[in-house]
């Protein structure tokens, strides 16, 4: 089972509270003050934001960076507990 990458869970997150907000990658990515290419690759997790643009990037969604690292933590733990029951 292939094990899951920390960058690539803040990214699913990320994108799905901006598409609950119904709100465009451009839009955010002005926001945010980050440019459109770069928000499209954190979503899709294939770069890891630093801890400043995580920041940047939570204000321009109006969600505390607390909330999205709790949602992470908690999406990370399923996966690890699934992954504990496939081992066993």
């Amino acid at each position: 089972m292939k094990s899951v990458l920390v960058r690539e869970v803040i990214g699913e997150t990320l994108r799905e509270q901006r598409f609950a907000q119904g709100r465009t990658l451009r839009e955010v990515s002005m926001a945010a003050r980050v440019s459109l290419g770069y928000l499209s690759e954190v979503e899709r997790g294939q770069k890891e934001a630093s801890s400043e643009l995580l920041s940047s990037i939570c204000q321009a969604l109006e969600v505390p960076l607390s909330v999205i690292l709790g949602i992470v933590s908690q999406k990370l733990a399923a996966a690890e507990h699934a992954r504990v029951k496939v081992a066993a």
